[in-house]
């Protein structure tokens, strides 16, 4: 997919977590990123777990993002963490790591979205969780 992030997103660098838009329909959104070192959530070569977080939200900004983009024909709405349950991390990546994160949507309704999601670094599940996104209706960036 050739598609800018940047472009569905409403957060700026520094703050943008995810590298690219791998693959998007109406029920699983994926995106890759390589850990960079001047990352604002690396500490000691590690992606610390707020980083992973923002990663795992951002990964559903871009679903919404695309969808108000190309679908919709709409400007790039704020949205808001709910709530995050179940969360495991099993390890940090590291500097250099290419990870994958894979967001399969299991509501949507009223402008929340449930989601379960998994990211994974060299094939291993690093962080399972499901988190809950509230979009601000009308409120565009």
């Amino acid at each position: 997919m050739g598609v800018d992030v940047h472009e569905l997103l409403p957060q700026k660098e520094p703050f943008v977590m995810i590298g690219k838009l791998t693959h998007f329909d109406m029920r699983k959104t994926v995106t890759e990123t390589i850990i960079v070192p001047n990352n604002i959530f690396v500490n000691d070569d590690y992606f610390g777990a707020f980083g992973l977080i923002e990663n795992v939200a951002q990964t559903c900004a871009a679903r919404i993002g695309y969808i108000n983009k190309y679908i919709l024909k709409k400007g790039i709405q704020i949205g808001f963490i709910g709530a995050i349950r179940n969360m495991e991390i099993f390890t940090l990546p590291k500097v250099g790591d290419l990870i994958t994160t894979t967001v399969d949507v299991q509501e949507e309704i009223f402008g929340m979205l449930l989601a379960r999601a998994v990211i994974t670094c060299d094939e291993n599940q690093i962080l399972e969780t499901e988190m809950k996104i509230a979009v601000k209706e009308g409120g565009n960036a």
